[in-house]
């Protein structure tokens, strides 16, 4: 009798899964027939749908594609950026999220940075949170065999071997679930934001009565500082300019 019910119950899942999963793949196809049909808006709007069930790269991507085709280059910004952000190492979405800012308007010089957080960064962003996970736990298995090797080996030269490669995969590990956490904590933290605006004009106190400090236009990334007050949002550009943005002129990637 037991083993009827958890037969139920597991068959009672599987409908509730796939009932799901069918309406998306349904979308999915819908909008990918509407997107190589060139209806750029009604695909926008299925795809739209999707992003609603759960974030994926492959569909922020193609909402970037759809709103970069509709001449809506703020929101491709966008949503490159969030495909960016879940996939960081793929060419595909880097090289249109350049060509898209490259139609905006404010030019931001970074500041200058040491070598070692450039390096950092670009070494983190090869690989989403999910791969460097899947590394690390191929380099930890590596270097338990290695350690393997070198309890066991019978040779001294065969444990040396075995000994260097446990301290290299080791190494490997750590290094490889530093930046597993570093890309978690960047999806999860989202200080990034877009502006979404023609353009946008940044105060230097949360109120209209501020003084004017600059002007930002649509498609522009700024960081977000402080995100407490309920109409103003204090932001930062990575050339170091700050100020304070109405909320309604930005959307958090």
């Amino acid at each position: 009798m037991k083993r009827i019910i958890i037969s139920f119950a597991l068959l009672h899942i599987f409908f509730i899964v796939n009932a799901f999963a069918l309406p998306v793949d349904s979308l999915k196809a819908e909008a990918d027939s509407l997107y190589a049909k060139e209806n750029y808006e009604g695909a926008c709007k299925q795809y739209l749908r999707i992003a609603k069930t759960g974030e994926s790269a492959a569909i922020c991507y193609n909402l970037g594609n759809c709103y970069y085709r509709m001449d809506d280059i703020a929101r491709a910004i966008l949503w490159y950026e969030r495909a960016a952000l879940l996939s960081p190492g793929d060419e595909d979405i880097r090289f249109n999220l350049d060509m898209a800012r490259s139609k905006t308007i404010d030019r931001v010089t970074p500041r200058h940075e040491f070598f070692f957080v450039t390096w950092y960064r670009s070494m983190t962003n090869l690989m989403s949170a999910d791969a460097w996970g899947r590394l690390s736990l191929a380099f930890f298995i590596l270097c338990l065999l290695s350690l393997a090797i070198y309890i066991y080996g019978q040779q001294i030269w065969l444990r040396k071997t075995g000994f260097t490669l446990a301290i290299l995969f080791l190494l490997a590990t750590l290094v490889g679930n530093i930046c597993a956490w570093s890309q978690s904590n960047r999806q999860q933290s989202r200080t990034g934001a877009i502006v979404i605006s023609s353009s946008a004009v940044v105060k230097s106190t949360p109120a209209h009565s501020g003084s004017d400090l600059f002007v930002l236009h649509e498609g522009t990334r700024v960081e977000v500082r402080d995100n407490t007050l309920n109409e103003w949002t204090e932001v930062s550009l990575a050339d170091g300019k700050q100020g304070w943005i109405e909320k309604k002129n930005i959307e958090v990637i």
